[in-house]
């Protein structure tokens, strides 16, 4: 298995053992504990950063899929007993919209080794078998495994070690890594997601998701050094801030974070004098249907606003 990951632990130490001199040398940080753990979250910046462009990506897959789903039920509806005919409308109307229901996945897919192979880097650590750059540097493999974060060693699990300090510190960071992964997934759904994409059978996958992830999250972090745990719970703590961002600045539509920005801009045109309408006019157009036609905001000047 470690002939494969060979590249990616030669990468994934390297990018530690970058942040370790900035921190060590460069910085003058006297603390190896302290100098490790900032350079697991170092490289959750470094991967994170990279995988901007994917999590554009992901936003605009997830949109799509929103937008796409009265049509995917009229699709379910129209086709329910034929599950080969519903599959073959299903993928028509995501290449004729351009969408790849995959998109939403491959910022987890692709951080996925890069977590398995620091588990294999701190792994080795722990059995004190250097794996990646560490083979060629004994003095900072003796560093890393000495490293501790609040007592507890960064390269023991909560099933490796018999010290009740590092097992309290683990549980206490995996409960930590599972909630965030919940709560980014929730507020995702509660506040990004249209009234309507929280219906059928694919808002009930994603509910499932919900649910399951963290438990398997759960289940497997007793098993995860304590760095790789550190890891995911910066990375997840990451994942919210960008998804809180996005919810604040560029909601989906018809959502309720649409019309929180919504009344936040009218409150910011409000503070700058300008005129927000508070309800609209009706004209008739020559076709003879009538069309909502709002009022544009204008600007006032100080004088005007006196006199009001």
């Amino acid at each position: 298995m470690d002939t494969v990951l060979t590249p990616l632990l030669y990468l994934v130490s390297w990018i530690m053992m970058g942040w370790h001199w900035v921190f060590d040398t460069a910085l003058g940080i006297d603390h190896d504990g302290v100098n490790w753990t900032l350079s697991i979250i170092g490289l959750v910046i470094v991967i994170r950063t990279l995988l901007i462009p994917l999590f554009v990506r992901q936003i605009r897959s997830q949109r799509k899929m929103q937008i796409l789903q009265p049509q995917l039920r009229e699709l379910q509806k129209r086709y329910k007993g034929d599950r080969e005919r519903l599959q073959q409308e299903m993928m028509k109307l995501y290449k004729d919209t351009g969408t790849n229901p995959f998109s939403s996945c491959l910022p987890i897919l692709l951080q996925a080794p890069f977590l398995f192979a620091l588990f294999r880097v701190l792994d080795g650590i722990a059995r004190d078998k250097p794996r990646g750059a560490f083979t060629q540097y004994p003095d900072l493999f003796e560093s890393a495994g000495s490293a501790e974060i609040f007592g507890a060693r960064l390269a023991d699990s909560f099933l490796t070690t018999d010290v009740i300090n590092t097992r309290i510190i683990a549980a206490v960071m995996v409960v930590l890594m599972v909630a965030s992964q919940f709560i980014t997934q929730r507020q995702i759904m509660r506040k990004n997601m249209p009234k309507e994409s929280l219906e059928g059978p694919f808002a009930q996958q994603q509910k499932v998701l919900l649910y399951v992830l963290p438990l398997v999250f759960a289940f497997s972090g007793v098993y995860f050094p304590l760095g790789t745990v550190l890891y995911w719970l910066t990375s997840n703590i990451w994942t919210m801030c960008q998804q809180l961002y996005v919810i604040r600045r560029m909601p989906a539509p018809g959502t309720e974070a649409e019309r929180a920005h919504q009344r936040r801009l009218e409150a910011k045109a409000r503070r700058k004098g300008i005129e927000v309408p508070t309800a609209s006019t009706e004209t008739e157009p020559p076709s003879g249907k009538t069309e909502v036609v709002r009022k544009q905001p204008k600007r006032t000047t100080r004088s005007q606003r006196k006199k009001r």
